[in-house]
């Protein structure tokens, strides 16, 4: 469907306890958090002068169906209802049918043939131009745990324009397939592990320093659950989850 290669442009984590989650944050990413001034009480994240994401309570509707505290990838879009329907027609699902913010833009929130979800976004606004690659606090690493590999990948080329931009080779675990949107990668695809439940997208957030963002995460009460690892280029990343249980990784250049 995509003409131009779409990339992710906004970010944000429901969670049970908003003051919890601003603190470490604030702690472990060095954001500045504050309230956007929205009926919702929506938190804004910002790295310096850029805003990068958001931080809200989990909605009553969505905790009743079982929602758990996540993060959520927000991939910017032309036309969001043109999208949603491109969704459906490629085996997708719509999880909440296009919907306005009002003054702000038009979201959907919607899954691949596997069910990992995402959100297709279409700005009210210009989109400000994307940071230098690894700046600290803007996000710099996007990673689909896939239900079927080759399917999903199928689905997000022709849904976003994104295209193959290497592999690796995992053994046991299989292919690491790197996706581009336009020039350069910006994320990796592999077939989930068996004992990962569902298929999921994880975010990277970069960091100055990976030792330094692990220690900060486990002196705020998150945990790791991968890492330091290094990683083909010679970055470093973590994985952990925050301590309502949110699931987040960094990435840094160096240790």
């Amino acid at each position: 469907m995509s003409q131009t290669p779409q990339d992710f442009s906004w970010y944000d984590v429901m969670t049970t306890d908003v003051a919890a989650s601003k603190a470490f944050y604030e702690h472990v990413v060095g954001w500045t958090i504050a309230d956007s001034g929205m009926p919702s009480h929506y938190m804004l994240l910002s790295a310096g002068a850029d805003l990068v994401g958001g931080l809200m309570d989990i909605p009553a509707d969505a905790k009743a169906a079982g929602a758990r505290p996540g993060w959520s990838g927000y991939v910017g879009v032309a036309d969001v209802d043109e999208s949603a329907k491109a969704v459906k027609a490629l085996g997708g699902a719509i999880h909440k049918a296009p919907e306005d913010i009002p003054g702000v833009g038009r979201f959907s929130v919607v899954a691949d043939p596997d069910g990992a979800t995402l959100v297709l976004f279409q700005s009210f606004h210009d989109v400000p131009a994307s940071a230098p690659a690894g700046t600290p606090g803007h996000f710099g690493w996007h990673e689909l745990y896939a239900g079927d590999l080759d399917r999903d990948f199928a689905f997000y080329s022709k849904l976003f324009g994104w295209t193959k931009a290497g592999t690796h080779d995992m053994g046991e675990m299989g292919p690491y397939l790197m996706f581009a949107a336009g020039k350069d990668p910006i994320g990796g695809m592999m077939k989930k592990p068996k004992e990962v439940p569902h298929p999921f997208w994880l975010y990277y957030i970069n960091v100055a320093s990976i030792d330094d963002a692990i220690a900060k995460t486990k002196a705020a009460g998150g945990q790791i659950i991968l890492g330091p690892v290094e990683v083909p280029g010679g970055s470093w990343i973590a994985q952990a989850t925050d301590p309502q249980g949110a699931m987040f990784a960094m990435v840094a250049a160096k240790r």
